[in-house]
């Protein structure tokens, strides 16, 4: 699991290289189990009763936040959140509900993570996003009511 780092900069470079062993052992750990259709189906009920512009946003303090998954006038869109509220450019974008639950019943706490590049929605070569406020079942079931 050898990436390059964000640039070439040789402070990132040698912190990357300083922490890799550990944030790989940190990967190997996230759950790989799909979170399967009733759960995307009960999100994406949830994110269709949020106001446009609105939905999972799991992390609220100044800067980089993440990512969320918000109402659009079209459907839902992933994007990165930056400073609690304000949604960065669409990651990716569903309009209904048969597409995103298709898309979310296979992910997991593992690709989400931008770990896995055989999901290139998530991945991400840069060490510094991986893990860094992603997705996981465990957010995902803190927005849902009632879970």
């Amino acid at each position: 699991m050898t990436e390059p780092p964000p640039d070439h900069d040789a402070y990132l470079r040698d912190y990357y290289e300083s922490n890799r062993a550990e944030r790989e052992r940190f990967a190997a750990r996230l759950d790989r189990r799909p979170f399967g259709e009733r759960l995307a189906g009960r999100l994406w009920r949830e994110l269709s009763r949020c106001a446009q512009g609105k939905g999972l946003i799991h992390e609220t303090h100044r800067d980089y936040c993440g990512h969320g998954l918000i109402r659009s006038g079209g459907g839902v869109i992933l994007c990165e959140i930056q400073d609690g509220f304000f949604p960065g450019p669409a990651i990716a974008h569903w309009r209904d509900e048969e597409a995103f639950v298709a898309f979310f019943a296979r992910q997991s706490d593992w690709s989400c993570s931008g770990w896995e590049p055989a999901e290139p929605v998530f991945y991400t070569e840069d060490p510094w996003r991986r893990s860094n406020q992603r997705l996981s079942r465990a957010v995902i079931k803190r927005f849902l009511p009632l879970w």
